[in-house]
């Protein structure tokens, strides 16, 4: 039968089923970014194999439990915004960590050139 399988270039491996898997593969990635280098929500999901799940994955992480080890303070917004507001608590430990790490920070913007985490150039 022809015109019943998508070409091979569009193929794409079907999510992790259940949620507990999703998650997991969701921590596995974030575990990866290192010090000093952001990542954006939707980049974080399909380095996670999920798809366009961006929205997801920022309320998975906004349920991470007080003082987990993960690094959820290098992720942000599309276009290197700051999601999390200034004011907040979350939002004003955000910053102070990525400043920490030598993340510039300017007009609640990173610049994702710089400081955009790009897996292949950093897989040691």
């Amino acid at each position: 039968m022809t015109g019943t399988n998508p070409p091979e270039s569009a193929w794409q491996a079907p999510p992790p089923a259940s949620a507990d898997a999703r998650r997991e593969a969701l921590y596995l990635v974030l575990a990866q970014v290192p010090s000093g280098k952001v990542v954006s929500y939707g980049e974080l999901a399909q380095l996670a194999g999920l798809g366009r799940a961006a929205r997801w994955v920022g309320r998975t992480l906004s349920q991470l439990p007080e003082g987990t080890t993960l690094p959820w303070h290098r992720v942000i917004a599309a276009g290197g915004r700051l999601s999390l507001a200034a004011g907040s608590a979350s939002g004003a430990e955000q910053r102070a960590r990525l400043r920490a790490e030598g993340v510039s920070i300017l007009n609640e913007r990173v610049d994702m050139r710089r400081h955009g985490w790009r897996p292949m150039e950093h897989n040691s």
